[in-house]
């Protein structure tokens, strides 16, 4: 079989040649990780996302319509902000310590390992932004995606709720580098932000719904939106961790930790030490 007759194949509604495109650019991208260990899950996944969303905006410009384009946008500032915010958080003395210790946590990291970790995440943003490229191309195919509309509102409250609580802890840790935040959405939930990015992924899913027309659709999209909803509590399982070895001592930090829910508001679920179903 010769390339060009690999590249005509479809996997679901998704040709093949875009399917490479998008895992081409992730691999470009995520192989900042070769570089530093932890780039591979942050900023290589910030500007993986980012790029998808100007790369699929120019390949498939007859699927730009008013709420495909406003899905875009959003997928691409999530990109914008959130890698400008690791990189803005690295150069804060606050974070001095906690960027040593995730050097050396991936110093151990090498060979085999690593690869593996470098095509798993490039395929992971690839199905994180399936639902974006789907719609792309059921716009281009004259379909209506029904879920545009609700799961545009989903994205914009996970988006500003990310944004305001990593501006908070920002701003409360440049004056108080040494005490835990509570200020803010934090007096609400422990992890404003993941919780935020919980709703953004959720709200991208959404907003496929009417573009997903095959089980591989389904199959791709739904990966996409359970792995990071898991890396997500596994997240905020790790910081609860850390937090209590570097707070538990202090009663403030027992009795905030005691009253306010860990991950999702108004849940009074206050630990996630015993979980056993997560990513990262």
């Amino acid at each position: 079989m010769n390339l060009s007759a690999l590249l005509s194949w479809q996997l679901g509604s998704l040709p093949v040649a875009d399917l490479l495109l998008a895992f081409g650019l992730t691999l470009a991208i995520s192989a900042l990780g070769f570089r530093r260990i932890d780039y591979f899950v942050s900023l290589g996944y910030a500007f993986s996302i980012a790029a998808q969303t100007i790369v699929f905006a120019l390949v498939l410009p007859d699927g730009l319509g008013p709420w495909t384009t406003l899905q875009l946008l959003l997928l691409l500032a999530y990109g914008v902000r959130l890698g400008s915010y690791l990189i803005a958080r690295e150069r804060a003395a606050s974070f001095a310590r906690e960027l040593e210790a995730s050097k050396q946590r991936g110093l151990h990291i090498k060979g085999l390992v690593k690869l593996a970790i470098w095509i798993s995440v490039a395929a992971l943003y690839v199905a994180m932004f399936s639902p974006g490229l789907l719609a792309l191309i059921a716009q281009r195919d004259g379909i209506a995606v029904w879920g545009l509309p609700a799961g545009i509102v989903v994205m914009v409250i996970g988006l500003g709720l990310e944004s305001l609580a990593d501006a908070q802890k920002a701003a409360f840790k440049a004056a108080h580098p040494k005490k835990f935040c509570a200020v803010g959405l934090y007096r609400i939930v422990r992890c404003p932000n993941y919780f935020g990015e919980m709703l953004f992924w959720l709200g991208a899913w959404i907003s496929g719904l009417g573009a997903y027309r095959s089980p591989f659709d389904w199959l791709l999209a739904g990966v996409g939106l359970v792995s990071i909803q898991l890396i997500m509590l596994g997240a905020a399982r790790r910081l609860e961790i850390k937090q209590a070895e570097r707070y538990g001592d202090e009663p403030a930090y027992r009795d905030y930790v005691a009253r306010v829910p860990v991950l999702l508001p108004l849940l009074p679920i206050y630990s996630l030490r015993r979980l056993r179903v997560y990513l990262g």
